[in-house]
């Protein structure tokens, strides 16, 4: 894993529910990325582990109920204090790959 890549630790679907935990790169302060997809493919109950705590509350709450696809888009590229990434960025990527 080089310090832009992050690593799916669990990818299960209970009940048509998909639910995603990922360890986001090195380069940003999250350590944990937790989350859920419907059926649909709508995130919910989005969590970071570390990190700006309030920013990433408030970014979980925008993104609750709404499209994995449409968040990927909007959060992709966010970059951190010149990291080439962000906590946002990393949840963008995972997003990605798993759609």
């Amino acid at each position: 894993m080089n310090d832009y890549d992050f690593r799916i630790l669990r990818d299960e679907t209970v009940a048509g529910v998909r639910h995603i935990t990922a360890e986001p790169s090195g380069l940003v302060c999250s350590i944990l990325i937790d989350f859920y997809l419907d059926e649909d493919g709508n995130i919910h109950n989005l969590k970071y582990e570390r990190g700006c705590h309030g920013n990433l509350m408030a970014i979980g709450r925008l993104a609750e109920g709404k499209p994995a696809k449409e968040i990927a888009e909007i959060l992709d590229g966010v970059n951190c204090h010149g990291r080439g990434t962000s906590c946002t960025d990393q949840l963008s990527r995972i997003l990605k790959a798993i759609l």
